[in-house]
């Protein structure tokens, strides 16, 4: 074969595998990106607590009722 034609060759596989990892970098981002988002909502979503509730209109409580433990995840 010509060396121009090896050469071109080599040159359009070096770009095809530079942009094949380029690709796989980024899908490795958003990945990384997106368990970040879920890790932190699922964060936030531990760290809410409901307020308490008052039993009659005028605000006060029927009994001193402790708020429940938070949960831990296993």
């Amino acid at each position: 074969m010509h060396p121009e034609i090896l050469r071109e060759l080599n040159a359009q596989r070096g770009r095809d595998l530079r942009q094949r990892a380029d690709q796989a970098q980024l899908a490795r981002a958003v990945s990384k990106g997106r368990r970040a988002a879920r890790r932190h909502a699922r964060d936030e979503a531990d760290a809410f607590v409901a307020p308490a509730i008052p039993d009659y209109v005028d605000g006060s409580f029927a009994t001193e009722a402790a708020v429940p433990a938070a949960r831990h995840a296993a």
